[in-house]
């Protein structure tokens, strides 16, 4: 039998319960924080260290700076989101905030924290945190962060998968960027491992990133740039963000791929403003490109 690590089976449990949490319950997750003190939902954010804690002693690499940003960053959050402006078309607090949690992720400016595996937890944890300011102390109208997903969520989203594969898969074999491959597994096997990575990659990868750019940062843009403008903008940036992906350098065959693919992640998601509809598409894509194409 596998060694279970309870330690790192709480730190897993409390890391996930707020953003899963939100998802599934967010009345009662809003209706709670509403209830708070002011002083108490600044402190609460700061909880998110608990995990932290956690996995870094079990594996003897605590160190208390860490300690010290897990806790201080969710709670500097809480307190900017006390602070956002009422007036919808003034977003620049929200954006600067957006900035710095973006860049948090994609340039890892964390993930030395953790051991090289569990590094994920750096993700979920500013997530979380994001969460906690965005949806549930002061929620960003027309987010759409709801994973009880509906039968148009899985239509929309499938539907953008495939006017996007008819643009992608001629580009990205014509450039090399994809590789189609022999399939050796057997069908069972295959749809097997299809369901295991689209489940993951929804979870872990999609949601995370469409709440961030489509139910943050295209919903902030539309205010003040309209409907298309921030759907191209989101795009680029959505791109520019997968720049260190897979290469050393700038990878611009990636920039350029995902550009496009977050076209069509902001169609889903505002054709009814859920996340959920286009995390489908963003999961399906991943899936199909890691089982098939890559």
């Amino acid at each position: 039998m596998p060694h279970i690590d309870p330690a790192l089976i709480l730190a897993a449990v409390l890391a996930l319960a707020p953003y899963l949490g939100a998802a599934f319950f967010p009345a009662q997750f809003v209706g709670h924080a509403r209830r708070l003190t002011a002083w108490e939902q600044i402190a609460v954010p700061a909880l998110l260290a608990i995990p932290y804690v956690l996995v870094a002693q079990d594996a003897h690499i605590f160190r208390w700076s860490w300690l010290a940003i897990y806790a201080l960053v969710p709670a500097a959050m809480a307190i900017a989101a006390r602070c956002f402006p009422r007036d919808e078309r003034n977003i620049w607090l929200q954006l600067a905030v957006l900035v710095l949690l973006g860049l948090c992720v994609d340039l890892r400016w964390f993930e030395s924290a953790w051991p090289a595996h569990l590094s994920v937890f750096n993700k979920i944890l500013l997530l979380d945190a994001g969460i906690y300011a965005f949806f549930i102390l002061n929620p960003l109208a027309g987010t759409g962060f709801d994973l009880r997903l509906r039968w148009r969520d899985l239509v929309i989203g499938l539907r953008e998968f495939l006017f996007y594969l008819l643009i992608a898969l001629p580009i990205g074999l014509a450039t090399g960027f994809l590789h189609a491959h022999a399939v050796t597994s057997s069908p069972v096997a295959l749809i097997g491992r299809f369901i295991e990575a689209w489940v993951f990659t929804f979870f872990f990868i999609a949601v995370p990133e469409e709440l961030f750019f489509r139910g943050w940062l295209q919903n902030l843009l539309e205010r003040r740039a309209g409907r298309n403008r921030a759907l191209i903008l989101t795009a680029i940036l959505f791109g520019l963000a997968h720049f260190n992906k897979r290469a050393v350098h700038f990878n611009t065959r990636y920039v350029i791929m995902a550009t496009l693919a977050g076209i069509f992640y902001g169609r889903a998601w505002r054709r009814h403003r859920r996340v959920g509809a286009s995390a489908v598409t963003h999961a399906t894509v991943d899936s199909v490109w890691s089982l098939f194409l890559r």
